[in-house]
């Protein structure tokens, strides 16, 4: 045998070697992989129905924050309107506090140039035509 054939041989054995290790490892990995696809088609099962619940959850959540909005907003105008008739309800109480005593003396007054007038012709001082 020459160098070549030897060497030749010791390729030989060590690519036999190679696939002799390689082929056990080769079907470890196909079962991986068997075993992945495996656990892929199961997730895209699962998460499909999954997902469609999600969709369908934030479509309500959507549903519902608009709603809770339109609820504030209303809120809001009517505490507005409810502001605006305590202002209003305010000054009417400034106002009578501030007038009430001039009104008064003023309708006094008035009932009592009316008891003076009733008493003046009543009493025979004088007519109102007579005047």
């Amino acid at each position: 045998m020459t160098i070549l054939e030897v060497a030749a041989l010791i390729v030989a054995v060590a690519f036999a070697a190679l696939v002799g290790f390689l082929v056990p490892v080769l079907l470890q990995v196909k079962k991986a992989v068997a075993e992945v696809e495996q656990s892929f088609i199961r997730i895209n099962t699962e998460m499909l129905p999954l997902l469609t619940e999600m969709r369908a959850t934030m479509a309500n959540l959507n549903e519902l924050v608009e709603k809770t909005r339109d609820g504030v907003d209303h809120a809001s105008i009517l505490l507005h309107t409810a502001g605006e008739i305590g202002e209003s309800v305010q000054q009417f109480h400034d106002m009578v506090r501030g007038t009430g005593g001039a009104l008064l003396r003023n309708v006094v007054n008035m009932v009592f140039a009316g008891i003076q007038a009733a008493t003046a012709v009543f009493s025979g001082r004088g007519s109102p035509r007579n005047s």
